[in-house]
Parts: structure tokens; sequence; C-alpha cells
């Protein structure tokens, strides 16, 4: 994803959720083998930014897996508790746009 479309992207997202301030940041987290970790998204929006066919991305808003066989779409877009699953025996990195919702 460009940083334009990221840009833009993200814009339009936050007004049409009603939010008109917010804070970006990128994420790179690095997962070891096998590992499952949890990050809580609450009054946040994370967006996938590099797909990766061994991460699994699962949150309240949807999945995003290559092997998923039952999910209809795969999500970029994550909110609330997010579960990243590192399906190989290597180290994986997962990278994400953060966006905070600001108090209006």
């Amino acid at each position: 994803m460009t940083a334009d479309l990221a840009h833009d992207y993200i814009r339009r997202r936050m007004e049409e959720l009603g939010h008109s301030k917010y804070h970006i940041r990128f994420r790179h987290f690095f997962l070891r083998p096998k590992e499952l970790r949890s990050i809580s998204g609450n009054r946040q929006l994370f967006i996938l930014t590099e797909p990766n066919s061994n991460i699994r991305v699962k949150s309240e808003i949807g999945v995003f897996d290559l092997t998923e066989t039952t999910a209809n779409e795969l999500q970029y877009e994550h909110q609330g508790t997010i579960e990243l699953t590192n399906y190989s025996v290597l180290p994986q990195q997962v990278k994400m746009i953060q966006v905070i919702f600001k108090n209006k």
C-alpha cells in the first residue's frame, strides 16, 4: 500500500466513523516462530499494509488469513482485540498502520 493511498483511505475512513481528530503510527511487529500475540485495539483502527501468507490477523471486524477457506472476504482493517498468529517455524513480521482516535 502506497503512502498516498493509505493517507487518503485513513482520512475518508475516519470521516465515515465520525472522527475528525486522530493520530497515526506505523507499527512493525516481530513474531517469534508459532507465536500468538494479542493486541488491544480499542478506540483504534489497525490497517494491515503488507499481507504475509504465514500470518493470521483476527479481530472483532474479521480475519486476514491466506489459508482461510471458510471466510467470504479477508479484512485489512481491524479493531478491538487483535490476535496475530505466526504459522511459520521462522520469525515473521506484520506491518500495520495504527490510527488512534482522539477525544473530541
